[in-house]
């Protein structure tokens, strides 16, 4: 139980560095769900993008009121 245990926390395949911060980082327990791959979290997401894209895609947009 143990060396399966060691194996996977040596395993660097799963291992990113965030664009932001530079953290290195298990990109599959990563809390962003759109861009694990990118960033360790959604904190440096919304830092570095000045937004986050979970937050893009809820965006609902309202249709522009008609002028008179």
């Amino acid at each position: 139980m143990a060396t399966a245990t060691i194996l996977s926390i040596s395993d660097q395949t799963h291992i990113k560095e965030c664009r932001r911060c530079g953290l290195r980082y298990d990109w599959r327990r990563s809390p962003s769900s759109s861009l694990k791959m990118t960033y360790c979290g959604s904190l440096c997401e919304q830092a570095d993008l000045g937004f986050t894209i979970e937050a893009l895609l809820r965006y609902d947009r309202q249709p522009a009121p008609m002028a008179a």
